[in-house]
């Protein structure tokens, strides 16, 4: 048996650039954090799925990618996988595009194919624009529809405080949040290579360069999400970012003493809300 686990993701820096015929093309500084799904995998004749959250059984990602992963090598068998939930569905955290990465790596091993990194990523990349992304992990710079990965050097010492919003799940809900961005909101990729400098000299992002594009739009694509930013605020947050295309809320800090108590204030309001660190890359281990 294999235990793996599937880190969410931040995007500290979003950018559309431009659309293209069938996908939009952008530029994000995207970091993994310790806010982890776990999957276990077994060796079995057939790819057999279970989720302690049955809703999500139906279509989901990491059936699709142990199935592309079997057919694009021919392997024989197959395996059972059970899916442990434990990043909010559909909130801009990427957990379902981890998840499948997550198997790509983990059906890798189990099944001793010895694909390298790019074959991985090829395969990635026809399951969803934020997976290739997770092959990767830790902090990258992400370009195209998602499938060029540039690894970065690591944020210093940050947490994370997530707040989800108590709304709807709404299925299809990154195509709707891309369907109502314009040619108004395209930005020319300004706010990504200043925070990539930083990150290279070895500084913190400065807030005024984590722009999200989603922003402009998400707080009318949920009408209650400007209340959970004033909440943020109200506890103490410095700053209050949009997680992906939302709609988590999230707020970085530089100390976790402060974090803590932001999470405290939160959590005591009867909030979902997560206390995160960073995640610096995968985690495959055997089982018993």
């Amino acid at each position: 048996m294999l235990t793996v686990q599937a880190p969410a993701k931040i995007n500290l820096v979003l950018e559309v650039l431009e659309r293209l015929d069938d996908y939009h093309r952008i530029a994000s500084i995207v970091q993994s954090i310790d806010l982890c799904d776990t999957l276990d995998f077994h060796l079995d004749e057939e790819i057999h799925f279970e989720c302690d959250r049955p809703g999500l059984e139906h279509d989901n990602l990491v059936v699709q990618a142990a199935e592309i992963l079997r057919a694009s090598t021919r392997y024989s068998l197959g395996a059972r996988i059970k899916l442990h939930k434990r990043i909010p569905w559909g909130s801009g955290l990427g957990g379902g595009s981890s998840d499948a990465a997550a198997t790509l790596l983990a059906l890798n091993e189990l099944w001793r194919l010895e694909l390298p990194v790019s074959g991985l990523i090829d395969l990635a990349s026809r399951l969803g624009s934020d997976v290739p992304f997770f092959i990767h992990g830790g902090t990258a710079l992400v370009q195209g529809r998602g499938e060029r990965v540039t690894p970065l050097p690591g944020l210093p010492p940050t947490w994370f405080i997530l707040l989800v919003p108590s709304v709807p799940e709404i299925p299809g809900k990154t195509k709707q949040m891309y369907g109502k961005l314009d040619f108004g909101h395209f930005t020319d990729g300004r706010f990504v290579e200043a925070a990539v400098s930083a990150l290279r000299r070895g500084t913190m992002i400065d807030r005024g360069l984590m722009f999200n594009v989603f922003e402009r739009v998400a707080f009318g694509f949920f009408p209650q999400l400007d209340g959970y930013r004033k909440l943020l605020e109200e506890a103490g947050a410095p700053a209050v970012h949009l997680a992906g295309s939302g709609p988590c809320l999230f707020a970085l800090c530089a100390g976790r003493e402060e974090a803590a108590d932001l999470f405290s204030r939160l959590n005591t309001q009867g909030l979902e809300c997560h206390l995160a660190a960073c995640f610096s890359g995968g985690d495959v281990s055997p089982g018993g």
